[in-house]
């Protein structure tokens, strides 16, 4: 959330300024700031350049603290820590601070929840709504198909003692997808039979089945409130949604923890009390090191990087990843992983044609260990369910060639309409798939603890934030 004005309407602004431009026309600007725009100028922030100062002793004459360090990024976030503007006013210019520089900047200004403007921009931090009353997670990303429902359900799974750990968190999840219901719906995991006849009459009845809540619900065994939301900006905020809505429902309900989750790069538009953020390894370094990536990364107190294996992602894609981040955010917890599938019933000595929204180069690996684990014959693929024209054309033709007795399917995309319909009409065997993060350098147990603490980080978050309004 933006901070409070200092003054009535007077904003608290820290300006960036360069050694580009002659002191007195910085210290002009200055007062233009403070006459015509009204702020407050608390500070300024000196980002580089040398050729119309003297010395640094100079910038003393602007009338205002000066802040100053070798790295610029460094400086503002002192000057943030020291000052707590409302606003960050960037009153440089080429050469010192360029589109990338200025992104940079942006970034981080933008994670303090401070505004970043200048002479023909304005970025504004997203404003997230306060209205849910239980500590929350927000499970974010960096795109789709890069894991966050399938790490949603096993987080929900895992915090509500359902991994094998003992815990007292009994959590309800919010989703947001962009084919969610137009008004919030809540699905009892916990007791819904949520077979592939239930799907199959949803789907007849003009619902998205493979929806994310249906999936959660699903895979979680939890409740679920179903949202929907329509666009994303730059910074992962969404142009409409009915996520307020359902977390006025969660509010309601007798679960003593929320766990909101993202839709593609868009995050849901709630106040809650840590970030978990999901990144594919598999994708291009600018996704966290450019336009906004950083900002994401920033604001995350748990950083999952996700698909780390060939042929998805290279050892070197994986290490630049890694180290990025690292260098972004060293003190968010950074965990590797990889998925594998896990049907949800007993797959053994069938016959299967296996529908995935995995890569294709994947196909090999994922079929090897389906037979490996579960003991079953993987005889057709089809990496096509994202695509319901062609998924229909390999299935009719994978059908007509082979003899399967059981379909195997994620609840994604086309799972419902195309997949689950064509096995009950054709009389065979429906397993819908989960897919389960294997953590990579580290134990089973290590990777749960590490999200357990985050769920715990959460619940001591809120209830310091309730202390605090207690004491006002």
């Amino acid at each position: 959330m933006i901070s409070n004005f200092s003054t009535g309407d007077r904003m608290r602004a820290i300006a960036l300024i360069d050694g580009e431009h002659y002191l007195p026309v910085n210290k002009a600007a200055l007062e233009h700031l403070r006459t015509v725009k009204h702020y407050d100028v608390v500070a300024t922030v000196f980002i580089g350049g040398t050729e119309k100062i003297g010395t640094m002793d100079d910038l003393n004459d602007l009338g205002v603290p000066v802040v100053y360090a070798e790295k610029p990024l460094n400086a503002i976030q002192n000057a943030i820590e020291l000052y707590h503007p409302d606003t960050m006013v960037d009153l440089s210019d080429e050469p010192v601070a360029g589109y990338h520089e200025r992104f940079e900047m942006a970034n981080l200004i933008l994670a303090a929840d401070v505004i970043y403007e200048g002479a023909d921009f304005c970025f504004t931090p997203p404003e997230f709504v306060n209205n849910c009353q239980k500590p929350a997670l927000s499970i974010v990303g960096t795109g789709k198909r890069i894991g966050k429902t399938a790490f949603g359900a096993y987080t929900g799974r895992l915090i509500s003692g359902q991994e094998g750990f003992e815990t007292d968190f009994h959590p309800c999840i919010v989703t947001m997808g962009r084919g969610g219901p137009a008004v919030p719906e809540v699905l009892h995991g916990e007791t819904l039979q949520m077979t592939p006849e239930f799907f199959y009459h949803a789907a007849k009845q003009g619902k998205h089945a493979a929806s994310d809540h249906y999936e959660d619900a699903l895979l979680s065994r939890l409740t679920t409130i179903g949202c929907r939301r329509c666009g994303g900006g730059f910074a992962g905020v969404v142009y409409t949604s009915t996520v307020p809505q359902g977390t006025e429902i969660a509010n309601q309900l007798d679960h003593n923890f929320v766990i909101f989750e993202g839709s593609g790069a868009s995050i849901p538009p709630i106040r809650v009390d840590a970030w978990l953020l999901c990144v594919g390894a598999h994708q291009p370094l600018e996704y966290v090191s450019g336009y906004m990536g950083p900002y994401r990364v920033r604001k995350a107190d748990a950083i999952v990087l996700t698909l780390c294996e060939e042929p998805v992602a290279t050892p070197e894609m994986i290490a630049n990843m890694t180290t990025y981040i690292r260098r972004l955010n060293p003190q968010a917890t950074l965990l590797q992983t990889i998925f594998r599938p896990r049907p949800l019933q007993p797959i053994e000595n069938k016959r299967v044609l296996y529908a995935t929204t995995a890569p294709e180069k994947m196909g090999a690996i994922l079929s090897n260990y389906l037979e490996e684990t579960y003991n079953c014959q993987v005889v057709g693929r089809s990496h096509s369910l994202s695509n319901r024209p062609k998924l229909r054309m390999e299935m009719d033709r994978l059908l007509a060639q082979e003899t399967i007795d059981t379909l195997l399917v994620e609840v994604k995309a086309a799972a419902i309409d195309v997949v689950t319909r064509i096995g009950i009409e054709r009389g065979l065997t429906v397993v819908y798939a989960d897919n389960i993060p294997q953590p990579l350098h580290q134990s089973t147990t290590e990777f749960a603890q590490s999200i357990l603490s985050l769920a715990h980080t959460a619940r001591n978050r809120f209830n310091q934030r309730q202390e605090n309004l207690n004491e006002i």
